[in-house]
C-alpha cells in the first residue's frame, strides 16, 4: 500500500513487470533444455552458456535492487557467473530464489529516491533514481535474454545432429522478428 514516499506501489509498476517478463523468460528458456545444452558455450569469443547468463542475471538482479537501490550489499563474484555449470534443476531454484528477494527489494524501493550505494564508475542518467536503475537492470536482461535466445538456438548445430530435437519453438509470448 502506498504511504506517500513512493514504497509499497513499487512491485506494481509497469518497469517492474517488465523486468520480471525478461527474467522469468529467461528462467522459462533454460527450463526448456537438458543439462548438457544448458551448459554448452558456443565456440564465439564473448559466448556464454545459458545457465551462465541465468546465473549472472540472477547476481545483476540482486548487485541493483540491493546493493545499489538500497545499500544491503549482496556478495557477488561476477567472474565466476561466466564460469557457472550447474544442472538445470539447480539454475531454476536459484532464479527463483533471486525472484523472490528481487521482490522483497522492491517492496521496500522507493523508486524516486536516490540509489543508496550508486557505483562510483558510473554516471550516466539511470543512476539518479532507483527507478532508473531498475531501467538498466531491465536494459541488461533484455540483451541477455537474447543472447540466451541466440544460444538456444545454435547449440544443436555444434552438438551435431544427435541434438536436433534440442530445438525449441518460440517460449510462449515470443513473437517471431
Amino acid at each position: 500500500m502506498e504511504d506517500g514516499t513512493g514504497r509499497g506501489a513499487a512491485a506494481d509498476t509497469h518497469l517492474v513487470r517488465l523486468i520480471l517478463e525478461k527474467f522469468d523468460a529467461l528462467a522459462a528458456l533454460t527450463a526448456q533444455l537438458d543439462d548438457g545444452t544448458a551448459n554448452t558455450v558456443l565456440a564465439v569469443p564473448g559466448s556464454n552458456s545459458v545457465v551462465q547468463l541465468l546465473v549472472h542475471c540472477c547476481g545483476l538482479l540482486r548487485r541493483w535492487s540491493s546493493t545499489v537501490n538500497l545499500g544491503v550489499t549482496i556478495p557477488r563474484d561476477r567472474d565466476a557467473e561466466f564460469e557457472a555449470e550447474m544442472p538445470v534443476a539447480a539454475a531454476l531454484a536459484l532464479a527463483a530464489q533471486t525472484r523472490a528477494a528481487f521482490l522483497a527489494d522492491i517492496a521496500v524501493t522507493d523508486l524516486a529516491a536516490a540509489p543508496r550505494l550508486p557505483p562510483p564508475d558510473h554516471d550516466d542518467f539511470w543512476t539518479a533514481t532507483c527507478e532508473g536503475v531498475l531501467l538498466h537492470v531491465l536494459e541488461e536482461l533484455s540483451q541477455h535474454l537474447g543472447h540466451a535466445e541466440i544460444t538456444r538456438d545454435l547449440v544443436p548445430d555444434i552438438l551435431g545432429p544427435q541434438a536436433e530435437e534440442c530445438r525449441f519453438p518460440a517460449i510462449e509470448g515470443e513473437q517471431d522478428g
